[in-house]
């Protein structure tokens, strides 16, 4: 096979995960584009350890070894991602990038006043309640 195929496939693959990094609010969805990078990389350090394989005889494959490194960081990456999207889900309720701001610049309709208290009718419970009344 030629090494072509694996470089294009892993462009593609390179490219719609930076379109989803870009283009995507929800976090999760980020997060499922970071690892399509993740993987169009793996398979380009495999892709090209075998060309090189191929033609200088080399036996090392440290390509391979890249990847399995990659591949573990990418786990614990995901590990660490989802449980803070978690955490801030449970503490603002939405997972969307856009509404979600620092607490400390203070800025949006959800923000907490000084000493940490919201002001009464204007979290995310009180909305749901007015939205059901």
């Amino acid at each position: 096979m030629h090494l072509a195929y694996p470089a294009v496939l892993s462009a593609l693959l390179f490219c719609t995960g930076l379109y989803g990094v870009l283009a995507r609010r929800n976090a999760i969805l980020v997060l499922m584009s970071v690892e399509l990078m993740l993987n169009a990389v793996n398979l380009n350090l495999v892709a090209f350890d075998v060309w090189l394989s191929r033609t200088a005889e080399e036996k090392l494959h440290s390509g391979q070894a890249l990847t399995l490194f990659t591949i573990a960081i990418a786990a614990a990456e995901i590990g660490i991602g989802l449980a803070i999207v978690l955490a801030v889900h449970r503490n603002r309720g939405t997972a969307d990038i856009d509404r979600l701001r620092d607490t400390a610049e203070g800025h949006g309709p959800d923000d907490e006043g000084p000493g940490g208290t919201r002001p009464v009718g204007t979290g995310p419970a009180d909305e749901k309640a007015e939205a059901t009344a």
